[in-house]
């Protein structure tokens, strides 16, 4: 009966949406070079039709393709337009642009080389080592965080490489996969975000024009308190031994049998359908191919930024090309693992070849889904959503400078939330930020700047289309749209609490008052979410 219910809403829904795009088919008029809608509030609808979708129908797919054809009809409005809109300038735009290939490229190589670890045995020997080593639940968690911290250069790198690893501990200790998801989630993009040596402080650096983008980087860190503040969530929940919300009941269900076909949802992290292990392996297995791949990457990153042709190390990381760097890293660094393995007798030649086949398959569903979100972008940013929010935010910008900082944070969410992406939301927003201030508040301005980015990294947790959201659920082995359901709770009450302390910050200018009200904000809040909750029945297992 459930599951009949269940078909039902999803029909309605989809009808809903049909009949909705219907009208515009059929009244529409030839879409002009410009679109009659552009830059109104019509092109925020395609990515809120789409996140809607997947959030009740639980379908990520069809909620992303119809989001793009909603978008495809208000930018043409005719049966052919939208179709020509669709392909050629969604589809085929986002997998002929060169930065969207190089990350597919990183991507098939990742799952090429968990292949490898798989095989090798070397993923399951440092789950046995990890778990001799390592006794508790919470001790496996923070480990998790701890390592999603040290590899900051990138987020696309940290999820998929701290899932790998961290995989066979969160199996040992029985840790969810939505668990896993978030953790990796919740140390990508933050760290990234206040890391000075990261492609992520090459994107915002970029975006200041005026001024020494890489100083005000420096100077905004202490006020992204979004990022801060998430960071310090992690070890908070894990420290108090609790969970809430849609999290608590993965939690909860986890040792009792999977129904409805919700096994991919509570499950722990890692595979049961892996491939077959040739031996069980050695721990150096596994470190020393993680090893080569870091630094292969690493290398890979600073000889885009020109580090081999006299550019400084930290010079180079901020104007290197994430996408072609990993690319270069990442397919050096699985020529080296195929030799080491094969050279060492720990995989034989063909059985190292059928690991590329393999570690393809396991990409296919993030492939797909970051193809999607990449077209609904696509669409959004034909329709002017970036021109409309700013046209915005300008309005504001007048009055309420105090509260200008929080005013901006919030913005950065939706506009991240409805496109999926942090970089564009920093493109839009800082170079207003910077107008607005230059010269007349340098502290106002590096405070909204901090807020932009913070903001920025809200929307993208929170979204169901976004790139890191989507490598995440790949890296933990989680059903995508479980990953965005069970995080949402704790990215909004971040969210909240820094909405509050960037309110502070405007009035007080000063990292030292507004970051510890913050942090005081939170840990109240949270320990009042525990003790509201009701006890864990007996036999559930407590995250």
């Amino acid at each position: 009966m459930k599951n009949f219910s269940k078909r039902i809403i999803r029909g309605i829904v989809l009808s809903v949406a049909v009949v909705m795009v219907c009208p515009l088919f059929a009244f529409a008029e030839e879409a002009a070079e410009e679109p009659a809608l552009y830059a109104t509030a019509w092109s925020i609808v395609p990515p809120v039709a789409a996140i809607l979708l997947a959030l009740i129908t639980k379908e990520v797919y069809s909620s992303l393709f119809i989001g793009i054809v909603i978008g495809g009809v208000l930018y043409a409005g005719s049966f052919e337009g939208t179709l020509t809109h669709v392909i050629n300038d969604g589809i085929v735009a986002s997998l002929s642009d060169s930065y969207n290939v190089g990350i597919l490229v990183f991507l098939v190589i990742l799952g090429v080389v968990v292949a490898l670890l798989n095989k090798s045995g070397g993923s399951k020997a440092f789950g046995v080592w990890a778990s001799q080593h390592i006794k508790t639940r919470m001790g496996a968690q923070f480990a998790t965080i701890v390592l999603g911290l040290l590899i900051f250069v990138d987020d696309y790198f940290n999820c998929l490489t701290v899932g790998s690893v961290m995989s066979p501990l969160a199996e040992a200790h029985k840790i969810p996969r939505t668990k896993l998801a978030y953790l990796i989630d919740s140390t990508a993009a933050p760290i990234c975000i206040i890391a000075p040596i990261s492609s992520w402080a090459a994107a915002v650096t970029g975006f200041v024009e005026g001024e020494n983008g890489f100083a005000l980087f420096i100077k905004a860190i202490p006020f992204n308190f979004y990022a801060l503040l998430t960071i310090l969530m992690m070890f908070l929940i894990v420290g108090m031994k609790f969970d809430y919300g849609k999290m608590r009941e993965y939690a909860n269900r986890i040792q009792e049998p999977a129904e409805n076909g919700e096994k991919e949802d509570i499950a722990v992290s890692g595979a049961s359908d892996a491939p077959k292990r040739r031996r069980t392996g050695k721990v150096m297995d596994l470190v020393i191919p993680i090893i080569i791949l870091i630094i292969s990457c690493v290398i890979g990153m600073i000889y885009t930024g020109g580090f081999f042709s006299g550019t400084g190390f930290v010079e180079a990381f901020s104007g290197c090309d994430a996408s072609v760097g990993l690319s270069l890293g990442s397919i050096v660094a699985l020529i080296v693992i195929f030799v080491f393995y094969i050279a060492s007798g720990v995989l034989g030649f063909r059985e190292s070849m059928d690991c590329i086949p393999e570690g393809f398959k396991a990409m296919v569903a993030p492939i797909l889904i970051l193809t999607l979100a990449w077209t609904l972008k696509g669409m959004t940013d034909s329709l002017g959503i970036a021109e409309f929010v700013a046209a915005g935010t300008e309005s504001v910008a007048g009055s309420f400078m105090s509260l200008l900082p929080a005013i901006i944070f919030a913005i950065g969410c939706f506009l991240a939330f409805a496109s999926g992406t942090s970089w564009g939301t920093f493109g839009i927003l800082i170079p207003i930020v910077v107008e607005v201030f230059q010269g007349s508040d340098p502290q106002l301005m590096i405070i909204s700047i901090s807020a932009c980015m913070a903001g920025a990294v809200c929307g993208d947790h929170c979204s169901p289309i976004s790139d890191t959201t989507i490598m995440s659920s790949a890296g933990a082995g989680c059903n995508h749209v479980a990953h965005v359901a069970t995080q949402l709770p704790y990215a909004l009450t971040v969210a909240a609490v820094s909405f509050v302390t960037y309110i502070v910050a405007g009035f007080t200018k000063s990292a030292w008052i507004s970051l510890p009200v913050g942090v005081i904000l939170l840990a109240v809040v949270l320990v009042t979410i525990k003790n509201m909750q009701k006890p864990v029945e007996d036999g559930a297992v407590e995250a």
